[in-house]
């Protein structure tokens, strides 16, 4: 595991984009993240292509959520591109969830590569109480986000994505084992853009996240690498 906690996000259609930014966030980000905006564009060769600049670990971020013969068998596609850290969405049942642990295993195992730990999505940090609601759930979303992690525990999956607002509470349930990774970071010098549960990179890391997901306070900037530096030494502040 990458001790760096920094994932960048990659959410961009253009390769030539996202092979630059791969390029230039090499010695900085313990982590890519390419996601479905990238995916649906350039599918699994572009994956590979960006990998081929020599990248951080990948986070293939494509939160499967469906039955679980069919998430497996994504899960075994999904293998071959060797990513880090891939995700399915937790709400998609225990079932769906064991259904992939044990595809990647079995896949990776089978293609000699390294088994990719497989991470459970809770709620979705663009999301709040209202939003929740309206879906027919009238918990809070820290409520829901521990249920959810529950199951994905006992699914043993490798760990979670959450919003840092639910970290601490997360950290103490489930122990220092599994990987917490939140999106929903900002810098103090950043706009929260559409996220709603967001908190700087040093107070999630500090309520005990593991790893930290930034996309455009760093993509957005003029240089990236420039504001990947600034990340991470506000972190170490």
């Amino acid at each position: 595991m990458t001790t760096n906690p920094l994932f960048v996000a990659l959410d961009t259609m253009d390769l030539s984009r996202a092979r630059a930014w791969a390029r230039d966030l090499r010695d900085l980000a313990g982590g890519i993240k390419l996601g479905l905006e990238f995916f649906v564009a350039h599918g699994p060769e572009g994956v590979r292509a960006v990998r081929d600049t020599g990248s951080p670990p990948l986070f293939l971020d494509l939160k499967f959520h469906d039955i679980p013969n069919t998430v497996a068998g994504a899960v075994r596609a999904a293998v071959r591109l060797e990513p880090w850290v891939l995700t399915v969405h937790a709400p998609g049942g225990r079932a769906m969830m064991e259904a992939a642990g044990d595809a990647a295993a079995e896949e990776a195992d089978r293609l000699n590569l390294p088994r990719p730990k497989v991470i459970a999505v809770t709620v979705l940090t663009s999301l709040d109480d209202r939003d929740l609601k309206t879906t027919g759930i009238n918990d809070a979303p820290a409520d829901q986000v521990r249920r959810l992690a529950a199951l994905a525990m006992e699914a043993d999956l490798d760990g979670l994505v959450c919003s840092p607002r639910e970290v601490a509470v997360l950290r103490a349930d489930l122990g220092p084992k599994p990987m917490l990774v939140t999106p929903g970071v900002r810098p103090s010098w950043a706009v929260a853009g559409d996220q709603k549960r967001v908190m700087t990179p040093d107070q999630a890391l500090a309520a005990g996240a593991s790893h930290l997901v930034i996309g455009r306070p760093i993509t957005g900037a003029p240089d990236v690498a420039v504001a990947a530096r600034h990340v991470l030494e506000d972190l170490q502040d």
